[in-house]
């Protein structure tokens, strides 16, 4: 099994590989899926390896189960079959799966603190916002976040998901006046990639139930974290 996936300047490390599933690490910057600015895209650099590397002809499946924002990276998992797929979409939606990030934030975080937020998505303008009470199409997030290191101003914090919602962790925390670092969308004034990482990804596999676990950490300039 190859170590990276190269295409188009981007240079992919794959985590883990099998029948069943394809996981790697997600460059920042890197969209996902197609999108309106016809960049190359994550889900078909990955079809194109695995139709090079399995000589298979025509139009290779691979499931998408999860999405990352563009400027967001770290790990990923993607199935390889349509019952892979359909397993791990039912633990993502059931929130089963363990999901962490690191987050550099505006302000201190001094302890563990628990966010809840009801939140509404805006498909014409791609923003996700607060919602107002009883409106329509709001839905509950919550996340969990631990302070690891607290210094200028800035934390950086480990959080865990319990829900799954778009922009979740980036606007709750502007919600509480602590955008993160780089986030212009909402709220940082401060130039800059966002500094949001996908760490940590913990799961039962799609076929045979053994836990399938993958860590990651950034190549953040100035910034340590565990070894896990």
């Amino acid at each position: 099994m190859t170590d990276c996936v190269m295409d188009a300047g981007w240079t992919i490390p794959v985590l883990y590989e099998d029948n069943h599933l394809l996981c790697v690490e997600k460059p920042a910057n890197l969209p996902v899926q197609a999108d309106s600015s016809l960049d190359r895209d994550l889900l078909s650099i990955l079809r194109d390896y695995i139709g090079r590397r399995y000589e298979k002809p025509g139009r290779v499946y691979l499931g998408l189960v999860h999405r990352l924002d563009r400027p967001v990276g770290g790990a990923m998992v993607f199935a390889r079959t349509s019952k892979a797929a359909a397993r791990l979409s039912a633990q993502f939606a059931a929130h089963t799966v363990q999901k962490r990030y690191y987050a550099v934030l505006q302000g201190e975080l001094r302890a563990e603190t628990r966010l809840e937020n009801l939140l509404v998505s805006d498909e014409r303008t791609g923003m996700t916002r607060e919602a107002r009470p009883g409106e329509a199409g709001a839905k509950k997030a919550a996340l969990v976040s631990t302070p690891l290191l607290v210094r200028d101003g800035l934390t950086l914090a480990d959080v865990r998901l319990e829900t799954g919602r778009t922009h979740q962790i980036r606007v709750q925390f502007a919600s509480r006046g602590m955008p993160l670092l780089g986030d212009g969308k909402y709220g940082s004034r401060i130039k800059g990639g966002l500094m949001l990482w996908s760490c940590r990804l913990v799961f039962p596999h799609p076929s045979d139930g053994r836990r399938m676990a993958f860590y990651r950490a950034p190549d953040w300039a100035g910034w340590r974290f565990p070894a896990e």
